[in-house]
Order: C-alpha cells, then structure tokens, then sequence
C-alpha cells in the first residue's frame, strides 16, 4: 500500500484535499482524523505539518507527499520533486532598511531572519556571501525594528507589510515557490506512477477545455489552424455530406477567443464542456 503525506492544515491544505478527491481518491471527513487507508485505491494518507511532509518522505516513513518546494528545499531532506501542482504560489524575497542595504553582497556579516533557515543559508553561500542567519518562526519583517536582524527573507507578495516595516526588497528572488508532489530518493518513479498519472490528469483538465463545432468541409482546414489539438482534432462527417463535427482540447484561458475565431471562419454549434480528468 503507497503511504502519502498530505498537509493538515495552512494554505496547501485545503487545495491539496481538493485536487486528491478530484483524482478519486477518498479523504478524511474529520480534521482530526491523521490517518486514513483508501482500500480501494490502495493508498495510504498521513495528515502532517506541511513543514515535516519532506521530512518524513525523506526518511521513507511514507513513500510520497505533498508539500511545498521552500519547504523541500529548506529540510534539505532526501526527496525528489516530481510534479508541480499549481497552488501554493509564494515568492522568496530579500528585504533591508533601504538607507542601510541595497544589494545582497552588503548583507555580508550581517544578521538575516527568517523562517527558512538552511534555504536562505545556501542561497547565501552560492553567492560567496557569509551571514547570521536567525531562525524566526513568525512575524519576520517586525525583526529589524525590534533589533534581532539587519535584513529579513521572507514570503512577498505585494510588499506592503514589508514597507510598512521600513523595509524593500532588493537582489532577484531567492525562490518562486508552489505546492509540489514529492517522492523519497530510494522511491522509484513507478511506485508513485499511478499517483501522477491521476495528479496530471487533473491538473490538465483544470487547464483544458473540450471544444465542439460544426464547420463546412471547405472551412475545415481554416478551423484546424484556429484549434490544432495535441495530435490532431477529431473529425466526423455529418448527415450533411458538406458538414463536419469537430471534436478537440483547447486551453481554457484561450476557450472564448478561440471561439469567436471559429465562428468568424464559419463554425457554428460551438460548444464548450468542462473536463474531469484526462491522460494525454
């Protein structure tokens, strides 16, 4: 039975359940409930700290996880990212009294808090650069006005928390972070197979739509440009010998563009469907 971690609580919490029971996988009623056995699916999922997932996939208590890649990288544990999610989105960001530090080499010999520690400690050293890094488990950017840190590494999205704490950002992201999944190093990429197979598949049809359309047989090929599909669309002949029915995947984002470019070559009947899952 493939054993998983799954995040208990905090922001990929909720997106993770979501994207788990929309790969038909079944997921704890009760918030309290750590451990749940899917017989069905034989799979097995831990509730964990996202900060231990990593940890625990390195160490090979469970086989895969879902965590993010900050934490990943900042546990330094032995895992293997597999496949990125699409929630979760953070961006790491330097930030310092902007009168005192504007780029990273002058944060040489200084103090940098932060809730990643060995992250930050690393990103630092790849640059040649030596400095204190304090651990913070919260409330980072209040750090430099209380007198722990010169500078802070920290989650930013707009800065304005930053700012309003006197402090800027400065240098070139640290990491673009999102929700992963995870496989432990002596895992191998079949065991964990199936479980990608219907992450992916749930994921592409987040980013798809099915497309359907009539179009002339003399059109058809100017309609073929507008919607190419992976391979290649689906054409049937209609009772109307001069029609044909178009069966294809679209991006979602391009759905209502690509639609109005169908219906000015001559497609009529443009239907859109929403997708469950796919495998392409």
């Amino acid at each position: 039975m493939l054993r998983v971690a799954v995040p208990n609580k905090g922001s990929l919490s909720e997106p993770a359940v979501s994207l788990l029971i929309e790969a038909g996988y079944k997921q704890r009623r009760d918030p309290r409930e750590l451990v749940l056995k899917d017989v069905r699916n034989d799979i097995e999922f831990f509730f964990l700290r996202p900060r231990d997932v990593a940890v625990y996939v390195g160490s090979g208590t469970v086989q895969a996880g879902i965590t993010g890649r900050d934490l990943l990288l900042d546990s330094s544990a032995a895992a293997t990212e597999v496949l990125e999610l699409g929630f979760g989105g953070s961006t790491f960001r330097y930030a310092a009294p902007p009168e005192q530090i504007t780029a990273i080499s002058q944060l040489a010999g200084r103090r940098v808090a932060t809730s990643y520690p060995h992250l930050v400690d690393t990103h630092l050293r790849s640059f040649g650069v030596e400095a204190e890094v304090v651990r913070l488990d919260g409330a980072v950017e209040s750090s430099v006005r209380l007198g722990v840190a010169d500078a802070v590494a920290d989650v930013v999205s707009t800065g304005t928390t930053l700012r309003a704490a006197g402090l800027e950002v400065l240098g070139e992201p640290l990491l673009k972070s999102e929700a992963i999944l995870v496989r432990g190093n002596s895992v191998a990429d079949t065991d964990v197979a199936v479980l990608v197979a219907r992450l992916r598949g749930v994921l592409m049809a987040r980013q798809y739509i099915l497309l359907d359309y009539d179009i002339p047989g003399d059109r058809l090929e100017e309609a073929v440009r507008v919607t190419p599909g992976f391979e290649a669309p689906t054409v049937t002949p209609l009772h109307d010998s001069q029609w044909q029915a178009v069966r294809v995947m679209v991006p979602r984002v391009e759905m209502n563009h690509v639609m109005d470019a169908l219906y000015a070559v001559g497609a009529r009947a443009i239907l859109a469907t929403e997708l469950l899952a796919a495998r392409v």
